[in-house]
């Protein structure tokens, strides 16, 4: 079985690359859910979502693609938590707005929390608006 580090770096990979909830689910109870407190994912209450969410961000920014800063276990709280940058173009269509061919490099870190070796929450802490701004997009 799997470490929940393993699991962690493995989820990170599939959704920050796009993969989805078809390669995300396998490292998540069927029921986990989201928050973060970022404008554009205020919506977005389950991992599934989320990882759908990413998915559909890739489609419209192509060149996406993370940098991982560090990445963190905690045994005792059973947690993970991964600091990242994503960087990217709006070169694509979709997204708000015709693309802006503006880019951003942006911070941001997951929080994942686990529960019988598989994460059951995460929480994205993210300054959206300034990603946003860096996009064109406000």
């Amino acid at each position: 079985m799997a470490n929940i580090t393993d699991t962690a770096r493995a989820f990170f990979d599939a959704v920050e690359t796009g993969k989805g909830w078809a390669a995300a689910s396998a490292h998540c109870t069927p029921d986990a859910t989201f928050a973060a407190q970022a404008e554009p994912l205020t919506e977005i209450k389950s991992l599934q979502a989320y990882a759908e969410w990413m998915r559909g961000l890739l489609t419209f920014i192509p060149d996406g693609r993370y940098e991982v800063r560090s990445f963190a276990t905690d045994a005792e709280r059973s947690s993970v938590c991964a600091y990242a940058v994503f960087a990217g173009t709006h070169s694509a269509d979709g997204g708000p707005c015709p693309p802006t061919g503006k880019s951003t490099r942006t911070d941001y870190v997951y929080v994942m929390e686990f529960a019988g070796g598989k994460i059951r929450h995460m929480t994205k802490i993210w300054n959206a608006g300034w990603a946003m701004r860096e996009l064109g997009w406000m």
